[in-house]
């Protein structure tokens, strides 16, 4: 029995002329090398050949195998390259064209605010100085002269953390100043920026959650002249340098004496208007020279050193500074202010 080799290679030429594509291949090559495959079908008619033809016929056939397995092998790999290529033209970039436009990412306006007046007394000398959101009452109220019975206490004004009745979440960053104070020798310059925490009803002007800046200066014959310098620096930075700073008396129990701090209105430049309610002044902070029971509680000798304190809501400065009149707008992730 013949085997029509040629023949049979020039049909698995035939047949691989078109084509473009693995799967195809692998059907061609099941067609002939497979269990039903043409390769296949001849080595059954071995038991029909003669005794003396078996070798001679079975070295055809394999030798026929291997020419297919070659040409189909070879096919492989140029079927290979040709998808190689087409995948390649299919996410082939032009590098010299010109990148997407990628929207850019603005700063939070608190944020900016924040930074604006670190930079400010950082100009001055001062250090950035920050401490933990959950606080020791001492720290937050002992050491800072407020007495047990003072209402800033009670439940209804401060978070208390439910599993631990001794520790709270700070109402004020005034913490920081005494552990500062606690571990450094004067004379010391710092302000400490931080979240606080506080259950004020949510409206225009307060929220439960904020941020303030506030500041500490320690050293020998310090006077309220030293304190309103700072303030002025601060005023003129932030809100222009027509702004004037006015001191009013108030009470805070870890300053001694105490203020309000009102700059001239950026609204109508002090004459009067509906934004400082016609008085020319806008609130923007409270401070004092720090009470001497605070030096004390702090390590420190009053009758050595004496120094000043001052705090900031940094959301009421941004409020103040960028025109923007409702605090809960800095929440509400409304794309149009955040740009």
């Amino acid at each position: 029995m013949t085997i029509e080799k040629k023949k049979i290679l020039d049909e698995l030429d035939a047949d691989l002329l078109n084509i473009s594509n693995i799967q195809d291949l692998q059907n061609i090559k099941a067609r002939y090398l497979g269990k039903k495959g043409t390769v296949t079908d001849l080595m059954k008619e071995i038991g029909r050949i003669p005794a003396e033809s078996k070798k001679e016929y079975g070295m055809l056939v394999n030798e026929l195998k291997n020419d297919i397995e070659a040409v189909l092998e070879k096919k492989e790999e140029q079927v290979r390259e040709l998808e190689k290529k087409s995948l390649e033209t299919k996410n082939w970039v032009d590098v010299t064209l010109p990148g997407a436009r990628r929207a850019v990412g603005s700063e939070h306006l608190v944020m900016k605010a924040i930074r604006e007046i670190s930079d400010v007394f950082i100009n001055m000398g001062c250090t950035v100085v920050e401490g933990p959101e959950i606080e020791m009452p001492w720290y937050n109220f002992d050491a800072l002269n407020i007495a047990p019975w003072h209402p800033a206490r009670d439940m209804q004004d401060t978070f208390y953390i439910e599993s631990d009745k001794n520790l709270i979440l700070r109402t004020h960053t005034s913490p920081v100043q005494v552990r500062t104070m606690l571990k450094s020798k004067p004379p010391l310059a710092i302000i400490s920026p931080g979240r606080v925490y506080r259950k004020d009803e949510i409206d225009a002007t307060h929220a439960a959650m904020f941020n303030q800046v506030e500041g500490l200066y320690i050293d020998r014959q310090v006077t309220v002249a030293h304190l309103k310098m700072f303030l002025e620096i601060l005023a003129k930075s932030m809100f222009g340098d027509r702004m004037q700073v006015l001191l009013r008396p108030s009470y805070f129990a870890f300053v001694e004496p105490g203020f309000e701090v009102d700059v001239s209105c950026m609204n109508c430049g002090g004459k009067g208007c509906n934004v400082c309610k016609n008085t020319g002044w806008i609130e923007i902070l409270g401070a004092g020279l720090v009470h001497p029971n605070v030096l004390r509680n702090s390590g420190i000798d009053p009758n050595e050193w004496q120094g000043f304190a001052f705090g900031m809501g940094a959301e009421r400065i941004a409020l103040l500074k960028y025109g923007v009149n409702n605090l809960r707008e800095f929440t509400r992730n409304d794309i149009r202010v955040i740009e």
